[in-house]
């Protein structure tokens, strides 16, 4: 059953980009939000040497979001080694116990579960070289380490990175206006919906296979990536469904030309995304 849950964030020296601490209510776990700069001072904290995972986040030469995940006995020492190793990341988080009770076991299977959460959302780029393997460890302690995924995946959500979050799509029948469709005459097809970070482009949609002269060079190469990561076949075929960062992102790709996405995509009854959010605004007047 759903129910309400209570973070707590410390943000140290009042700047977010910097270093802060979360929490939950009554759960013993703690994560660090750290930027490399401010590695010396996470290095002060009393946890800072305590077991745990991290996560490396940044971006590769294409621009596509990256993650390395890791596992570590103390936690700054690793951490330490991947200022030189690991140029392309820009920002860790680092998820320990407050009373430090993981032991290697426990963070090894940790690593391997959350790879492979990773994996499944394939959200971000998985940079780990290898697969995470996993350990052994007793009943007990793998009821203690599922509610440990759960309220760090939580913690990671809260901090901006849907990196373990899979694409869900909504039991049908939904409502029929939150589900939108947009075609052209060069044989795209597509039927997607808004999410909560972005829109949805569902599996089997498919795109143009053709592009405008004007269609912009970073559209462009997102097209490449997805047709080279296998997000789109060679079909031109969605192989799953994909999270754009926005209606218009969605549509152009679709579409094979820049396009308004607000205006675009169209639910059964005809409405735009802007039409059916101006209805809803309006009310609230």
């Amino acid at each position: 059953m759903a129910y309400d849950k209570t973070m707590h964030f410390l943000i140290f020296g009042g700047n977010p980009n910097h270093l802060m601490m979360g929490e939950l209510s009554n759960w013993n776990g703690r994560v660090y939000k750290i930027s490399r700069a401010a590695m010396a001072d996470f290095s002060l904290r009393q946890d800072a040497q305590h077991t745990g995972v991290y996560f490396l986040f940044g971006k590769d030469r294409d621009l596509c979001d990256t993650v390395y995940i890791g596992e570590a006995e103390k936690m700054f020492h690793r951490l330490k080694q991947h200022i030189n190793d690991h140029e392309e990341w820009d920002e860790c988080i680092a998820v320990i116990s407050k009373d430090n009770n993981l032991n290697k076991a426990h963070v090894k299977r940790l690593e391997y579960a959350f790879y492979h959460l990773a994996q499944t959302a394939n959200r971000f780029v998985l940079m780990n070289a290898s697969v995470p393997v996993n350990s052994s460890v007793s009943e007990y302690d793998q009821a203690m380490l599922v509610e440990f995924i759960d309220q760090t995946r939580l913690l990671v959500n809260g901090l901006g990175y849907k990196v373990f979050d899979a694409v869900e799509r909504p039991q049908l029948p939904v409502e029929q206006n939150m589900l939108f469709r947009t075609q052209t005459t060069r044989g795209a097809s597509a039927v997607g919906m808004p999410v909560t970070d972005g829109f949805v482009v569902f599996k089997d949609s498919v795109i143009s296979p053709t592009i405008t002269d004007s269609y912009p060079i970073f559209l462009q190469k997102l097209r490449e990536r997805l047709l080279a990561g296998g997000v789109i076949d060679e079909r031109l075929t969605f192989t799953r469904d994909y999270v754009f960062s926005s209606p218009s992102a969605a549509a152009s790709i679709i579409m094979g030309r820049s396009a308004n996405g607000r205006i675009e995509w169209k639910n059964r009854q005809g409405q735009t995304i802007n039409d059916i959010e101006t209805v809803s605004l309006s009310s609230l007047v």
